[in-house]
């Protein structure tokens, strides 16, 4: 019953409601209808009783006229047929009472002491009734007849009969009312379920079922098309916050990265403040050397030697730091050709040997019998192995242990450098590939270098179609280092030996022309001594105007000449059928990649940097691709 009247709910309200309307109106129709039954009542109280009046006076008539008063006490008599008439008088035309009659068991008649007018009048709970007797018009008396009037009687019984009407009324009304609110109710609960069920587990995907229409299948539908809408927005803000944090993470990490590119910026300027310092003091007391002891030819020798070492020192520097430039910008230019393993590992071996001997490690090579071969440039190449072996070199106690072993793994060459030095923690494992990271960064070390090297040498193998990873146990544990190089297949190394060797042996022709005139002279005196012909030129409108008769088979020529720079002259040189087959190459100190291609455009076979080493120009002598001008060389580094 509580929860039927509860009137928190839909449901109890709607049965309220539907409950006091009804009571209302049966309250307001019950008041009408005891109101018209008591008029009406009145009304035929006061009818009947008037007729009665007048029949007693039709028939008291001619009693009146003879004043018979035994006639008309008879007449009177026919009143007892109605016991609710108390009493009944008939009074002379004088307003004597003539006759009476009253209720046998009336104790006290209480006559009216004189007839009023005609008409009635209710006294309480009785009804009085004056009818004027006229006979031919003629006034003879008046009859007065007093009757019980039963009006609270009638009130009350006629109450009770609308009380019960109205407690069966409810209770119908209740009934029907708690049948049809099912049909409200039950949408809304399965409407505030749904949504209870949507709050708690934020499922957008539920939907209430109805097959209701009017307003309540409209409710639903909207209910409905609200949880779409709510659940695309939810999907469309769960998505944006997913983004947002993604976009805080890759913000996050780019903001550490820059810092730590910002920490190594730092720390690589200053190492390489501290690295271009370190050859230059030398450097500077060799020349303070020569200039106090220029006769001294010992001294000289040896002051030589040490400058010659830091040169190679600080070239190593600035080359570094300019493959990396062009490998960043995509400008390295490699020459891709046949290359012996064993020629590599050797070329390797004989850069990092000084700095092996230096720290007196021991170093032992396992390579394979077999000749195996390898397409890529032979200089990146030697590059990349040297700077893994100088990178096991310094990272390595006095006198440890350095090992390196090459075999062929299915297609490719599998080169390892393995030491028993300091060794690389794991979180360092990767990044120390990373631009100017260093394992040890401690300012004690001892040959920090700018931190380069391995990142070249990734690169550079990369560029080769390899790959290099770095792997240790943790710190002072060691390290290795694994190279992978494609293997080139079905390829004679004999063959290519033999041909080296017809290179090596070949005298040329060869064109010096520089207006540095101690660098072109003594390059002069070395190719002499291996048994080259020289000729010499410091000007570009004297070396055009001679080349042709000395018919070079090389041509060295400096970029910025007086009078004609190198690129005016080397074209000015193609022109001429005497030089169509010398390999022309330009020296400059300009060293980007735009500076090289400028170079090609004009002429020139191939680009050498400033300060250029007497192996280099060797290697472009030996080089069977240059016999006799039948291939163009692609730029050199």
């Amino acid at each position: 019953m509580k929860t039927l009247f509860e009137t928190n709910s839909v449901r109890g309200k709607l049965i309220m409601m539907a409950m006091i309307t009804t009571l209302v109106a049966v309250i307001v129709a019950s008041v009408a209808m005891l109101i018209y039954d008591l008029v009406s009542f009145q009304r035929s109280w006061v009818s009947d009783l008037s007729t009665q009046a007048e029949i007693v006076g039709k028939a008291v008539a001619p009693a009146l006229s003879f004043n018979d008063n035994a006639a008309a006490e008879h007449n009177l008599g026919m009143l007892r047929a109605r016991p609710q008439i108390l009493v009944g008088a008939i009074y002379d035309a004088n307003g004597n009472r003539f006759a009476g009659y009253r209720q046998p068991d009336l104790v006290s008649p209480a006559y009216p002491e004189s007839p009023g007018a005609s008409g009635y009048t209710i006294d309480g709970s009785e009804l009085h009734v004056y009818y004027r007797v006229i006979e031919n018009g003629e006034f003879l008396g008046t009859v007065y007849i007093r009757e019980i009037y039963p009006l609270f009687e009638r009130i009350k019984s006629y109450s009770m009969i609308l009380v019960s009407v109205m407690l069966i009324s409810l209770l119908l009304a209740g009934i029907v009312a708690s049948r049809l609110q099912v049909a409200i109710t039950t949408p809304l609960g399965s409407i505030t379920d749904v949504a209870r069920r949507v709050i708690h587990n934020r499922d957008f995907s539920l939907r209430v079922e109805s097959r209701d229409g009017g307003e309540i299948g409209t409710l639903v539908a909207a209910f409905n098309d609200m949880l779409i809408e709510l659940g695309r927005r939810a999907d469309a803000l769960e998505t944006t916050n997913t983004r947002l944090e993604q976009e805080v993470r890759i913000r996050e990490s780019a903001e550490e990265a820059l810092l730590q590119a910002d920490r190594r910026k730092d720390e690589f300027l200053a190492t390489l403040a501290h690295e271009l310092r370190n050859p230059l003091a030398p450097i500077r007391t060799g020349l303070d050397i020569l200039r106090m002891k220029e006769g001294d030819k010992a001294a000289t020798a040896k002051a030589r030697d040490i400058m010659e070492r830091q040169l190679v020192q600080m070239v190593r520097l600035v080359d570094d730091l300019m493959d990396v430039s062009r490998i960043n910008t995509g400008k390295l230019a490699i020459q891709v050709a046949p290359v012996s393993l064993h020629a590599i590992i050797n070329n390797a071996v004989e850069i990092a040997r000084p700095l092996i001997d230096k720290f007196a490690h021991q170093f032992e090579i396992q390579l394979p019998v077999q000749k195996l071969m390898i397409a890529g440039d032979a200089t990146r190449l030697a590059q990349i192995v040297s700077n893994l072996l100088n990178n096991a070199v310094k990272y390595t106690p006095q006198g440890g242990q350095i090992s390196l072993t090459a075999a062929l793994d299915g297609n490719d060459i599998e080169i390892r450098i393995k030491d028993n030095g300091i060794g690389i923690a794991p979180h360092m494992q990767e990044s120390i590939f990373d631009m100017f990271s260093q394992a040890d960064s401690s300012i004690e070390r001892s040959n920090a270098g700018l931190g380069v090297g391995l990142s070249l040498a990734r690169r550079l193998a990369e560029l080769h179609g390899g790959s290099i990873v770095a792997r240790s146990t943790g710190m002072g544990e060691g390290s290795e280092f694994i190279l992978r190089l494609p293997a080139l297949a079905h390829l004679v190394a004999d063959e290519q030996q033999a041909a080296d060797r017809q290179a090596a042996n070949a005298k040329y022709r060869i064109f010096l022309v520089d207006d540095n005139v101690d660098f072109v002279k003594g390059f002069g005196e070395l190719l002499e001594l291996i048994g080259h012909t020289t000729l010499i030129s410091h000007d570009g409108a004297e070396a055009l105007s001679i080349a042709a008769a000395f018919k070079p088979d090389f041509a060295f020529l400096d970029i910025g000449l007086p009078h004609l720079n190198g690129y005016d002259l080397v074209r000015g040189l193609r022109l001429k059928p005497e030089l169509q087959k010398t390999v022309m190459v330009a020296i400059t100190g300009w060293g980007q990649e735009k500076d090289r291609q400028l170079a090609l455009d004009a002429g020139f076979d191939a680009h050498l940097v400033k300060p250029v080493s007497f192996d280099q120009i060797n290697a472009i002598l030996c080089d069977p691709a240059n016999r006799h001008g039948q291939n163009r060389v692609v730029a050199k580094g």
